[in-house]
């Protein structure tokens, strides 16, 4: 049967299909069974003669789950060993460089094989019941999976950088009182070390080096071979604490490498025109972008995307360089492309939550703002804009639309929640490291200095690197709970990076792909007081958040007040004399004041019961200057008194006072400041009670 692709078992064999090169009755495919207790040894060799819709397949009798087996292409490489990208499981991903990058050197036992998995067996399908977190409550928290867990104190040592340590409840808890409600990893499909890597004793890392498309990553598990069993333990296990589980998914290109240095290991020795752009039509910087229009590609996708989502649990998807599955053939950009529709149409896929890093290594696919309805998007405008805010850039005008849900880029067709706003991710300064580093650091890498970004708008605090410098911490840690407030209290969906809640360096390295040491785990040491403050600076704005829908709303601000009762516009934009911005206050390019009003009787979405929502209002004040200013408080209809909730002028961010102050009353916020006051409007309506939290309680 040409259909599943991959190894299928039943009651008396199994099937195995695949996309390969061949000619019928000339240089078929064949079918390498190898033995499980040594590899480099073939049992048998199977000649994959029948051909069905351009897919070789073949049904071998008394063959099951456990069976280790392999494809050859003799119209390619007669001696090549090659990877079923199907394979739901491999039995390793290290590979001889030297065997694999040469022709007619035989490669069994040198290169990863796949192994017969039966996915209907018991214990392969989750069992815990989904959180499906709205977006529009939804906060994610980027992490990896060895990063993560290689250093807690709670976890194990055996579990320590495995799936399970990941499940672990120490950790499970870390990000359950964090307030996050979907847990993003980077890739945990099996991955292989590129050719270049390897050459030079390194590995990737962070895993965007696919090798094999539907097997977690063996390195990832506890116990030898038990990956799929212990990872579908960890989404249960997060599943069960109502936290959601996204995969960072790495199809624009393999590990398999490109001009000047290539192995062929699966895709590129199976059929590399099925798969691949022609050399020379690189979009992903790696030399072997994989071609989004083929219809191999775009059924390998979505294929594994559902294997993933529907047999393993998995929520939702961040796609890596997603501008290139919009570019068929390497062609311009094209939102409706063949394999995003296909993805969007899917009826399972289109349940989930679809993220697109929308760019890839070229300028041609910068797409910020351009992805379909389906798809939410990486917000690099949101980080750049509030990165330059905070070290001192002027002007507000671009600010005021991140603030607010970035709706120059996702309205009409889309909500607020398509901007997922970071200031930090993997690839990148941390926040630490942003605020205590002009330059990169990358010498650990190998590469002298050259990779990663050369303009990262961070700023040092005046002393490159680590300081004992009590005011130069103090002034850090500020600049770190500023940026963390304007992410995590503006319109959107807000994006935490591993580790920027205890105050995680990387040593000014932005780009620690290959850095699988200190450099990039996670260091739990909580003594130190900015890391305890910053922590719980973190916990206390999320919760705030989290009973807050008017801070995170899903519908876009219009500026007027359809259906409000109490006559008021949903968002006022207020400046420092407490007057209504007008177009001067916008296009005032010294300007480092901005305040914006939100109106709790008008919230946009519904309870889980189908309720309206209803909030307090609010007022959030953002002060970049150096010095103090005296600011004015809006005064009536906006509110009669405002109580302070958050105050980035103090370690944790709770106000010294929680008394209110009278409207219309000027007073001075510090410099370098963020505040955010609860409007009391007892005069008007009344003022409604606490918002319900999104579980209902």
């Amino acid at each position: 049967m040409p259909f599943p692709l991959g190894a299928t078992p039943y009651a008396g064999g199994t099937n195995f299909a695949v996309v390969a090169d061949g000619v019928p009755g000339v240089s078929a495919p064949q079918l390498c069974l190898l033995d499980p207790d040594d590899p480099a040894t073939t049992v048998r060799t199977v000649p994959m003669d029948e051909r069905t819709y351009g897919v070789w397949h073949t049904f071998v009798p008394d063959v099951g789950p456990g069976q280790v087996y392999g494809f050859r292409v003799p119209a390619r490489d007669p001696a090549k060993l090659l990877l079923d990208p199907y394979a739901r499981r491999v039995t390793g991903t290290d590979y001889d460089l030297v065997a694999a990058a040469s022709y007619g050197v035989p490669t069994a036992g040198l290169v990863p094989a796949g192994v017969v998995v039966d996915s209907t067996a018991t214990g392969l399908r989750t069992g815990s019941v989904r959180p499906w977190v709205p977006w529009e409550q939804t906060v994610i928290y980027e992490a990896h999976v060895k990063g993560l867990t290689q250093l807690h104190p709670a976890v194990p040592p055996h579990l320590r950088g495995t799936f399970l340590g990941v499940a672990h409840p120490a950790v499970v808890d870390h990000l359950r009182q964090l307030n996050v409600t979907t847990l993003e990893l980077l890739p945990v499909y099996a991955s292989a070390a590129e050719p270049g890597l390897k050459a030079t004793n390194r590995r990737n890392y962070w895993g965007y080096s696919t090798l094999g498309y539907f097997a977690p990553h063996p390195g990832y598990a506890s116990v030898p071979g038990q990956e799929i069993a212990e990872f579908v333990t960890m989404v249960d296990a997060l599943h069960a604490a109502g936290i959601e589980v996204v995969l960072d998914v790495v199809y624009n290109h393999t590990c398999e490498g490109g001009p000047g240095l290539s192995v062929d290991l699966s895709t590129r020795g199976l059929a590399p025109d099925s798969y691949y752009l022609p050399d020379g039509r690189d979009l992903t910087g790696t030399g072997n972008t994989v071609n989004a229009r083929t219809l191999p590609v775009i059924r390998l996708v979505t294929d594994s995307l559902r294997y993933w989502a529907e047999t393993l649990g998995v929520d939702g998807f961040r796609f890596d360089l997603a501008s290139v599955h919009a570019r068929p053939d390497g062609g311009p950009f094209d939102a409706g492309s063949a394999l995003l529709t296909a993805i969007a149409a899917d009826p399972v896929l289109a349940t989930r939550k679809l993220i697109a890093e929308p760019w890839d290594a070229t300028g041609e696919g910068y797409a910020v703002g351009r992805f379909g309805s389906n798809w939410t998007e990486w917000n690099d405008r949101f980080r750049d804009t509030t990165r330059d805010f905070w070290r001192g850039a002027p002007g507000v005008r671009d600010l005021g639309y991140r603030l607010s849900g970035s709706s120059d880029l996702y309205a009409p067709q889309r909500r607020p929640w398509a901007s997922i706003n970071f200031i930090t991710a993997h690839d990148g300064f941390t926040r630490r490291d942003l605020v205590s580093y002009d330059h990169k650091h990358n010498e650990a890498n190998g590469e002298n200095n050259r990779d990663g970004h050369n303009h990262n708008r961070s700023w040092n605090h005046g002393v490159e690197g680590e300081t004992d410098d009590p005011a130069v911490v103090a002034l850090r840690t500020r600049t770190a709970r500023n940026l963390a407030a304007t992410m995590l209290l503006a319109t959107g969906t807000p994006m935490i990076t591993m580790g920027d809640e205890i105050w995680r360096t990387q040593r000014g390295n932005n780009n620690a792909y290959c850095q699988d040491n200190e450099i990039s785990w996670v260091d739990w040491d909580l003594d130190d007081p900015p890391t305890r403050d910053l922590l719980t600076f973190f916990r206390r704005t999320l919760q705030i958040r989290r009973n807050a829908p008017a801070l995170r709303q899903g519908e876009f601000f219009e500026g007027r007040a359809p259906g409000s009762d109490d006559g008021l516009p949903d968002l006022v934009w207020f400046n420092a004399s407490g007057q209504v911005m007008n177009d001067h206050d916008w296009f005032d390019d010294g300007r480092q004041t901005i305040g914006l009003w939100i109106n709790g009787h008008d919230v946009r979405g519904h309870t889980s019961g189908g309720q309206p929502l209803t909030d307090r209002s609010w007022l959030l004040m953002l002060h970049a200057g150096a010095d103090p200013v005296q600011l004015t408080l809006p005064g009536a209809p906006y509110a009669t008194s405002y109580v302070p909730v958050i105050d980035t002028d103090r370690p944790t961010g709770e106000p010294a006072s929680t008394d209110g102050i009278v409207s219309g009353s000027t007073v001075v916020i510090p410099g370098r400041t963020v505040w955010l006051l609860r409007a009391r409007r007892h005069t008007m309506t009344a003022e409604p009670a606490p918002a319900q939290t999104p579980d209902g309680s």
